[in-house]
């Protein structure tokens, strides 16, 4: 198998996960852990799993993501298995307000999942968000640890 994750990281939060997720993933095969701006979408079709992460800013992901996204071809995941991760804030014991904001925008994974899901991939496993303690972070403890397990998951349904 040979699996590629691709994400974008404001503060390093998101890298970590991105590399304890591919901790994981390499014991099953090839694998490539990359920055977003380090990949051509355009050759997303060499890989079995393509997972993409990124920060959740405003309930979305970063502009390098979403724009790397717009880039992938129509069709260019046609077949390839993929999900999705983000970092974000969590809304539990936040004051109403940060909860209901949270609630409303929701976070980044679901809507780069449904961007894959439209550029031809196949919803291998579902989205995971991962917490950070403050807007910069760090991660909240034990985050890298529940990466590995969400990784260990999506290996299990392939």
């Amino acid at each position: 198998m040979k699996s590629l994750v691709i994400f974008d990281s404001v503060h390093g939060n998101t890298e970590k996960i991105a590399m304890a997720i591919g901790r994981r993933l390499e014991a099953e095969g090839e694998l490539q852990v990359a920055k977003i701006n380090e990949i051509d979408p355009q050759y997303l079709d060499e890989y079995n799993l393509v997972v993409v992460g990124s920060p959740t800013h405003a309930g979305r992901p970063t502009p390098a993501t979403k724009e790397f996204l717009n880039k992938i071809p129509d069709n260019g995941l046609k077949g390839i298995e993929v999900t999705a991760f983000d970092t974000g804030i969590p809304a539990e014991g936040k004051k109403f307000f940060m909860r209901l904001f949270l609630k409303i925008l929701g976070y980044a994974a679901p809507r780069i999942a449904k961007s894959l899901e439209k550029k031809g991939g196949v919803l291998v496993f579902p989205p995971k968000g991962f917490f950070v303690v403050d807007r910069e972070g760090p991660l909240q403890p034990g985050e890298e640890e529940k990466a590995a397990t969400w990784a260990s998951g999506i290996l299990e349904t392939m």
